[in-house]
């Protein structure tokens, strides 16, 4: 005879009884039931406070002075300077730099942000370089190197594109 499913029980010990709370001066958890006397966490669904809350005592969040100016339409951008472009050693002269080679070549990082070419540095190679934006130098040293620049309109990924309706 073996073991059977019906005979499986749990450990003597590991059931105990529900604290019956409540049920008169002699259980031992009668009038307050535990809960004290007085105060929101004595009464029914009280107990429970925001996060911040410090028992009436000014906040810590008040009581700090608040400093600066967060500009709510601040554009973000993923930068590449041209010194990068002539360091890195899978670009060639006559290449074309988009963002998909930049992103394949862990130049870039992020999909989701416009990037722009920043002149810091010396360029030698003759590139054709797509971007959203460009700075002055950059555009002035590109096309001194030999290469094209072309400003690409940035498309957020994900967001559906709109056609003009003639």
């Amino acid at each position: 005879m073996g073991l059977r499913v019906e005979d499986i029980r749990k450990p003597k010990g590991v059931k105990r009884n529900v604290k019956r709370k409540g049920r008169g001066i002699g259980s031992g958890r009668g009038k307050t039931s535990g809960r004290g006397h007085k105060g929101a966490k004595s009464r029914s669904g009280g107990g429970t406070y925001n996060p911040g809350f410090e028992g009436g005592q000014m906040p810590l969040i008040r009581r700090l002075p608040k400093r600066g100016f967060t500009n709510k339409w601040r554009r973000e951008w993923d930068i590449v300077n041209i010194g990068t472009l002539q360091k890195t050693d899978s670009i060639n002269d006559g290449a074309v730099i988009d963002k998909e080679f930049l992103l394949a070549n862990r130049i870039l990082r992020k999909k989701n942000l416009p990037f722009k070419v920043l002149g810091k540095g010396n360029l030698e190679k003759s590139l054709t370089v797509k971007a959203d934006a460009f700075s002055d130098s950059a555009k002035e040293q590109i096309e001194k190197a030999g290469g094209k620049v072309e400003v690409v309109k940035f498309v957020r990924q994900g967001a559906k594109k709109i056609e003009d309706k003639a």
